[in-house]
């Protein structure tokens, strides 16, 4: 267990819900966390799987603005398993406590060796993700938690697009946020899996390129592609977040599908 003084404890969605992080090393979670965990607008009672979850921060967030919601936070890592552990346990966090749990597994599993793991089929109605980003040519990292967390394997979405069919429910929505470049693989991992695909992306400002792309998608639908109008993360000149992206940064709203 890493000490406490390489951690630290930060709040979410203004101090609605806390996440315990390691100090310097590893996967922070930010802004792309609660973007995709504003993806999940569903006031029902049901199931969400946060696949590749680090310490949580995604479906944690989902937990804590959805309070019909029983979230299972699935991490391969057995460093980051114990951060998610320690921050459903925060004091700030019991009101959601008792609807969080925490799986260590390997999402690229399949078949047997995938349920014996706890990823059981067709046992959610939402899977969300946040896959690593760094190409295998990227600058490598000398942080080895932080490589593991942030390195592309081949056949990444394929693997991890399969799992969350697998797991989920018919109808079920997947959702995840990636890097621009990643598209067609995107598109190509969801193939006959999921249709409906919604894809939005996100700029920092008016004119400039995109960093990050939202996607999410139905379960067996054959619906076609929407490309749905970017995101501006902030106003030109200036670095505070526009009125939508704050909202879905802090909890107040959901990004919707169409």
């Amino acid at each position: 267990m890493t000490g406490e003084t390489t951690d630290t404890i930060d709040a979410f969605h203004r101090g609605a819900f806390h996440v315990m992080q390691p100090k310097g090393r590893g996967h922070r979670s930010g802004m792309d966390a609660m973007l995709l965990a504003a993806l999940v607008a569903d006031d029902r009672p049901v199931r969400v799987a946060d696949l590749g979850a680090g310490a949580g921060a995604a479906g944690l967030a989902v937990a804590s603005r959805l309070a019909n919601t029983q979230v299972v936070l699935f991490e391969r890592s057995a460093e980051m398993a114990d951060y998610a552990r320690r921050s459903i346990l925060l004091p700030g966090n019991a009101h959601v406590a008792g609807r969080v749990s925490v799986i260590e597994a390997d999402v690229t599993l399949t078949a047997k060796a995938r349920n014996d793991a706890g990823l059981a089929d067709e046992s959610f109605h939402h899977v969300i993700m946040n896959p690593p980003f760094n190409h295998a040519g990227d600058r490598r990292t000398p942080d080895a938690l932080k490589a593991e967390a942030h390195a592309m394997t081949d056949g990444l979405f394929e693997s991890w697009i399969r799992t969350a069919g697998a797991i989920m429910i018919p109808g079920g929505q997947l959702s995840l946020i990636a890097r621009p470049q990643s598209i067609a693989e995107i598109i190509a991992a969801c193939g006959r899996r999921f249709g409906g695909i919604e894809i939005t992306a996100i700029h920092p400002r008016p004119g400039e390129n995109a960093v990050r792309i939202l996607v999410t998608g139905i379960k067996g639908s054959r619906a076609r592609l929407s490309l749905r109008a970017a995101l501006i993360m902030h106003e030109e000149g200036s670095h505070k977040f526009s009125p939508l992206v704050d909202d879905f940064n802090n909890g107040r709203a959901a990004y919707a599908r169409l």
